[in-house]
């Protein structure tokens, strides 16, 4: 069974789907373990962004491990769908970055994981695709909910309901990845991301976060009283006043996190 690699490469994190021989497929222990590593991420100061990637070239993840699931029941599967919610959801709500570096396929529960990321940063060569309808059901981890979210539903009908795998071009094109990187440096490009955002006051990436994921989906006042919330995060810290000092005296700001 592929297990999780863990690298942290400064202020990011790396976990590394170590299942290469299997295309990097999702079983129940390491769905557990992805929402145990949201959760420490959480709370770990040191760790700014974290990076998601599968082992070697082919796969990002191909999908759940359907040799696994071959003598479930319907209550397992059932229970299989609110392990994959509950764990995608842990991702979404940690406060700090997850991005995704496509360095391979992403087939279904794989394209779901991408998905429940922040960012996507994916390789040229690889594709994208929700496949569920292949084998006779429908994306169930969140990708008819998540894919309707990031690119509208008339795309997302477009790809559900063929099934068919979308290259990095078109991905890129309809807003489902957030980049291409240089061929057979996904992850390299994704650390870079997470760089560049672990510059930034830790409180106030954390409440930017959660103010564009929580008030999405509402109406505008409703929208704009959920951004000030969470802005007084940001307005009521030590990192606040470092950041306006720093500006005056021209120098890199010492962020604290508080």
């Amino acid at each position: 069974m592929a297990s999780l690699l863990v690298e942290d490469r400064g202020p990011v994190r790396v976990l590394t789907i170590d299942g290469e021989a299997q295309m990097n497929v999702l079983s129940r222990a390491l769905v557990a373990e992805l929402a145990q590593h949201a959760r420490q991420a959480g709370v770990e100061s040191s760790v700014r962004a974290v990076v998601i990637t599968g082992a070697g070239q082919r796969a990002f993840c191909a999908g759940a491990n359907l040799k696994e699931r071959q003598d479930w029941t319907e209550d397992d599967v059932r229970h299989w769908l609110l392990e994959l919610h509950t764990a995608f959801r842990e991702i979404e709500r940690c406060p700090k970055p997850w991005i995704a570096a496509i360095n391979g396929v992403a087939f279904g529960g794989g394209c779901e994981l991408a998905l429940a990321c922040d960012l996507r940063v994916m390789d040229p060569g690889a594709e994208i695709a929700l496949t569920e309808t292949k084998i006779g059901v429908i994306p169930g981890g969140g990708g008819t909910v998540r894919l309707s979210r990031i690119a509208g539903t008339g795309r997302a009908k477009d790809l559900i309901l063929t099934a068919r795998r979308m290259p990095a071009a078109e991905a890129l094109q309809l807003g489902v990845v957030s980049r291409i990187s240089p061929a057979g440096d996904s992850v390299g490009a994704a650390v870079a991301v997470g760089q560049e955002i672990a510059g930034n006051a830790p409180v106030a990436v954390a409440a930017a976060k959660a103010s564009i994921d929580e008030a999405y989906d509402l109406p505008m006042d409703a929208a704009l009283e959920m951004e000030r919330l969470h802005y007084e995060k940001a307005l009521l810290t030590e990192d606040r006043l470092e950041g306006l000092k720093a500006f005056a005296e021209k120098r890199p700001p010492r962020w604290r996190g508080r």
